[in-house]
């Protein structure tokens, strides 16, 4: 008997896929209000025009580095976008501070830059992809 052409599918995977095919609204993709909180460290906030609020904490968002290397990394591991690496287990942990930006620059109209500090800043972070990242992980 043969199995060719049966794919098995997480349904998870299958939402994901479905939501990334779906063509976004312009007002769903433009910001109108941008909250980076860099003193505070609480991360990033913003106010779709469509009405819409997403917030991120920083952590998560240099997880879901959308460079090549953070998104090839993330692949080889299957892991999602926020998702952290595990990270071996230690005798004597070393204390590594939580991610944070050191600075955050608009690219264009279209996303935000961070450089992070632990001195990656090759993520250009496109505001389409932030509010898919949104909505695919409510």
């Amino acid at each position: 008997m043969s199995h060719e052409g049966i794919r098995i599918i997480n349904l998870d995977d299958a939402r994901r896929e479905q939501q990334a095919e779906q063509p976004l609204s312009p007002d769903a993709i433009t910001p109108a209000k941008v909250k980076v909180d860099i003193t505070g460290g609480t991360g990033l906030a913003i106010d779709w025009k469509d009405g819409h609020h997403s917030a991120w904490t920083f952590a998560f968002l240099r997880d879901a580095c959308p460079c090549a290397t953070c998104h090839e990394s993330r692949e080889a591991d299957g892991r999602e976008p926020g998702v952290p690496k595990p990270q071996p287990v230690q005798i004597f942990p070393i204390y590594t501070a939580p991610a944070r930006p050191l600075t955050a620059e608009p690219i264009g109209r279209y996303a935000i830059k961070f450089k992070w500090n632990d001195g990656h800043e090759s993520g250009i972070y496109a505001w389409e992809f932030l509010r898919r990242l949104d909505e695919t992980t409510q």
